[in-house]
């Protein structure tokens, strides 16, 4: 089962760099969240990875929990971590300020990724 959330983690990223490289093309709304969303499902299928046999609720909770975190950190603006978060990995993985609404896209993402989790564990459990 690790295989295939190892697949989901490097699928969710490459379209989560594709709806930044390319929001242009996307309709507003989908290029102004889908990638946050796509960050926090990513989050969710690497718990997943790390803990295959743990509950989906124990993943949900664990990804809010990071995500989240991630999220309020931004709160702190100290030089230090100001520097790290101006490279592009930095702003990938640490985001660059505080908004509500990004909590919002992560409960979406963690959420559409459970529903995805659930319907690949049943499909794979009836194989």
């Amino acid at each position: 089962m690790r295989i295939t959330y190892f697949i989901f983690i490097f699928f969710t990223i490459s379209l989560g760099l594709a709806s930044r490289k390319y929001s242009y093309l996307l309709p507003p709304f989908l290029a102004d969240h889908a990638g946050d969303a796509l960050w926090a499902m990513m989050v969710y299928f690497g718990f997943r990875f790390i803990l295959p046999r743990n509950q989906l609720s124990a993943s949900i909770i664990f990804s809010i929990l990071f995500s989240f975190s991630i999220e309020f950190s931004q709160l702190y603006q100290a030089n230090w971590i100001n520097r790290i978060r101006s490279t592009t990995l930095g702003a990938l993985i640490l985001g660059k300020g505080f908004l509500t609404v990004d909590l919002i896209r992560y409960a979406i993402g963690i959420l559409i990724g459970a529903v995805l989790d659930r319907f690949i564990l049943v499909f794979t459990k009836y194989k």
